[in-house]
């Protein structure tokens, strides 16, 4: 009977931590509670420093954020494609409890589209209201 009492406890015990342990998890809240508008910007509309840190990393599959006293800039480009014609959409952009998640998605030139056959670097640009919030890229 002894062997068994302890074999019982250590069985309780395991368990007991188990769902200690368990409980200890920490989870993020990713449901979204609202969206964000957002403007797309042009280039010569962005502020100097975040031109020159464009200009920097357009060769390259980057995200980017930055923020002045007034405004939140988001930036997704997708490096060096093998010719023009491409486009960017912007699926999705809105607010969770702790983030801010934002989908874009490369699209290529439409088949039988006349494209230039120089290189190109798409990326885009979401403007908006100064926020506080981590950017999170899905």
């Amino acid at each position: 009977m002894g062997k068994k009492k302890k074999y019982i406890s250590v069985l309780l015990f395991l368990l007991f931590f188990s769902q200690l342990l368990g409980g200890c998890v920490v989870k993020q809240k990713t449901d979204k509670v609202e969206d964000l508008e957002f403007t797309v910007a042009c280039m010569q509309d962005l502020p100097k420093a975040l031109q020159e840190q464009l200009e920097l990393k357009r060769e390259e599959d980057f995200t980017l954020t930055y923020s002045d006293n007034e405004y939140l800039y988001i930036a997704r480009g997708y490096g060096v494609q093998e010719t023009g014609g491409y486009s960017i959409s912007v699926d999705a952009c809105y607010r969770t409890e702790n983030t801010i998640d934002v989908k874009t998605t490369l699209h290529g030139p439409q088949a039988g589209e006349k494209v230039e056959k120089a290189p190109s670097c798409p990326f885009v640009v979401l403007k908006m209201e100064l926020r506080s919030e981590p950017v999170k890229y899905l």
